[in-house]
Formats: structure tokens, C-alpha cells, sequence
């Protein structure tokens, strides 16, 4: 097991987003948190990678507590965050803003990680020198994962990667992130398109208002009723 977190509860001031959420992600899974806006999913990526700090429970990364480890630090745990929203250095190019990505891996795995980047995203590399701003939204997000990779994260956690991505760009997207996986990378993923969430995902977690209502294996939970009711768009029948 690579991550374990054990009844984790998170408060925005005198507002409480967690209320004790529990889940695990075994090395090479992909595992998917789905629920609604503000339902806490980015809230537990952002304290997994301690740019939030939890009011109580435990965060297990491969074996060691996170809860009090500073960010910058974590990152060098070999964990990677895509934030919602993608955060790219707009007036960067697409190679400052991969070796940005690179800032704390040994420099000697520089060349080997850029190759990687680059065979994911061959965009990236024909628009190597230009700056990041000026990327289409699709580009963004391509260039938003290639500098977390730049890391070589063990574990990578997505925030939301289709957003605002046409439905072409969205199974590009997803098909990256399954190849991403096949070399070794444990991916948790938070996403709105449920369905191609858990068409992708090994397990799910399904979080309501910071609670996990439902979990079990990805293709189960999508022909679960109440998914399918809540996230996939259906109306769900009695019996």
C-alpha cells in the first residue's frame, strides 16, 4: 500500500469540509474520488500534499506520517500534484515550466524525465520555447501533468484534469493518464466526468458533503443506482 488515510478531518476555519474519511490506494492503482463541487475532493488532495494541514486523523505515505511534514518536503517524497485549474507559469515557456517541475529531482535524472514528458506530450515538444500562457486549454492541462512528472512521482494526484477540456482533448487526456500508470505511476484521481473516472479506475470513493457514502471497485459503482442517478446522467429506477 502506498497511501493510506485514516478518519481525516479538515476545517476551513469554524466551517468543517472532512468529517473523518478513511481510504487506501495500493501501489500502481488508479483510484478515483467522485462526488459534487464542494463535496471536499480537491480538500483532500490539497492535504495530502500539506498545502492544508488537518485538524485530526493520519496521512500514511509509504509507511511515514505527512501530517506534519511541510510541503516542500513531501515533494521530494516522490508525490506529485496537478492542481485543479492546471497553474502553469503563463509567462514561462513550456521547458521553464517543466524544469520548474524538476527543481527538487536529482539533476541527473533531468534529460531522462524530459524524454519521458516529451513522449507523452509530443505537443509539449513542438512548442517547447513557447510561453505557457499562450497554450490552448488542452495544452495547459498537457503541460500541467508533464511538470508533475518531471518529478518521477511514485504517487500522482489529479485534480479535476478535464475541466474545461472539449470531449476530443477529454479521452486524450484519460488515455494519457492510463499510460502514465502502465509505467509504473499510482494515480489518485478527482474528477467531475465520473464516467470516465471510473472507466479508467481500478477502485472509487464516492464523497458527499465530506463523507465517503459508497466505495468499491470502479466498474461496479458504475452501474451502481444511485451513480448512475447522482453522476452519470440517469434516472434511477426501484427494483
Amino acid at each position: 500500500m502506498i497511501l493510506q488515510v485514516n478518519d481525516l478531518k479538515v476545517s476551513y476555519g469554524a466551517i468543517q469540509a472532512l468529517h473523518g474519511v478513511s481510504f487506501e490506494v495500493n501501489e500502481g492503482e488508479i483510484v478515483t474520488l467522485i462526488g459534487a463541487n464542494g463535496a471536499g475532493k480537491s480538500t483532500i488532495l490539497r492535504t495530502i500534499s500539506g498545502l492544508l494541514k488537518p485538524k485530526s486523523g493520519q496521512i500514511i505515505y509509504q509507511g511515514q506520517d505527512l501530517t506534519k511534514v511541510p510541503a516542500h518536503k513531501i515533494v521530494t517524497m516522490g508525490l506529485g500534484q496537478v492542481p485543479e485549474g492546471r497553474r502553469i507559469f503563463a509567462n514561462m515557456t513550456v521547458r521553464e515550466n517543466l524544469e520548474m517541475g524538476a527543481f527538487t529531482a536529482p539533476a541527473g535524472q533531468f534529460s531522462a524525465n524530459l524524454d519521458r514528458v516529451y513522449q507523452n506530450f509530443p505537443r509539449l515538444k513542438e512548442r517547447e520555447n513557447q510561453l505557457g500562457g499562450t497554450l490552448s486549454g488542452g495544452e495547459q492541462q498537457m503541460l500541467a501533468m508533464g511538470r508533475a512528472l518531471m518529478l518521477n512521482p511514485k504517487l500522482l494526484l489529479l485534480d479535476e484534469p478535464s475541466m474545461g477540456l472539449s470531449p476530443l482533448l477529454v479521452q486524450e487526456i484519460f488515455r494519457i493518464i492510463q499510460e502514465i500508470n502502465a509505467t509504473g505511476t499510482t494515480v489518485l484521481l478527482v474528477e467531475q466526468n465520473a464516467f470516465m473516472a471510473l472507466s479508467i479506475a481500478q477502485r472509487a470513493y464516492v464523497l458527499e458533503t465530506g463523507r465517503f457514502v459508497l466505495s468499491g471497485p470502479a466498474a461496479e459503482l458504475k452501474e451502481h443506482p444511485a451513480v448512475r442517478a447522482a453522476y452519470l446522467g440517469e434516472v434511477a429506477h426501484a427494483g
